[in-house]
């Protein structure tokens, strides 16, 4: 028996990579009647009499897995946000970081399309990274897009760890990681203009070698699931809401009409981005009201 990493899965097929090889494997028949799905970046043990023919036996404990993209053991989440064409959507952007902030995945974004926009337009979103790096998160975002400059710093962030390469359809994946690692020659598709929607490009879900780590280019969305999580807990994803509560003056204060708020406060001062406070405030809505989801594939 030998242990790997699933770097691809693909019509039922995995493909998992252990000492320099890489074994084309099924999984055994009962893990789909323990409900249980292997997915890109699982630890596994596996037996294999070739190449070509394997089984896997047993997923070893994930830190972490993502939905949508289907990817498990992920260190950290790109969110290409593309700054027009797509339309840009803070609300959009921050799901996304809520998203993996929820799954323990740290996040990096990265702008895209900056040629599209105003010299004025592009001062706006220079201040809205900076928000969001006050708040703690890496951003990438350069005048010329894909500037060496820009790309350097992402191929840092990218070594040594496994990254998913996420964000709305026809912000860019795609073009991304073709400058960083032009061999890849990923398919890119062009804007729908008349939905303002990508067409999906992405046919398959793989961790590919990119800058010294590993980078999973996934399929495009244009807004993610619904959030499961309890309303009550949605401050702590917001790292600087959560940061400030320690100094509410009730303990489960959730920012809205309680006395003696900090993150309220924060807002008077100027301290927070208010979008981000705008955004927390109809997702805490979204929660509130949506129903229970019961028995729930775990």
């Amino acid at each position: 028996m030998s242990e790997g990493q699933i770097r691809q899965s693909l019509s039922g097929f995995y493909d998992v990579f252990s000492d320099g090889e890489l074994y084309r494997t099924r999984a055994r028949g009962n893990f789909r009647k323990r409900r249980i799905t292997p997915l890109v970046g699982d630890r596994v043990q596996f037996e294999s009499s070739t190449l070509k023919e394997g089984y896997i036996l047993e997923i070893l404990p994930r830190d972490n897995a993502l939905t949508r993209p289907p990817v498990a053991n992920v260190d950290q989440g790109v969110v290409v946000t593309a700054v027009a064409s797509p339309e840009f959507s803070t609300n959009l952007l921050d799901r996304q970081l809520i998203a993996l902030e929820v799954s323990h995945i740290t996040p990096v974004i990265y702008f895209t399309k900056t040629d599209l926009i105003s010299d004025e337009r592009y001062q706006e979103f220079e201040t809205l990274a900076a928000g969001y790096r006050q708040i703690g998160y890496d951003v990438c975002l350069t005048r010329e897009p894909f500037a060496q400059s820009g790309l350097d710093d992402l191929r840092k962030l990218l070594a040594n760890k496994v990254t998913v390469i996420m964000g709305q359809t026809g912000a860019g994946k795609s073009t991304l990681l073709n400058h960083i690692s032009p061999d890849l020659t990923l398919a890119t598709g062009e804007i729908s203009t008349a939905l303002n929607r990508g067409r999906h490009t992405t046919r398959k879900v793989s961790l590919m070698p990119v800058a010294d780590g590993l980078v999973a280019d996934t399929p495009g969305f244009s807004s993610y699931d619904t959030l499961t999580i309890d309303y009550r807990e949605l401050g702590q994803y917001f790292p600087e809401f959560a940061l400030a509560s320690r100094d509410c003056r009730f303990r489960g204060c959730v920012h809205v009409n309680e006395p003696g708020c900090a993150v309220k406060a924060g807002i008077a001062a100027g301290d927070f981005m208010q979008s981000r406070y705008d955004n927390y405030l109809l997702l805490l809505t979204l929660l509130k009201n949506q129903k229970p989801i019961y028995n729930k594939k775990k």
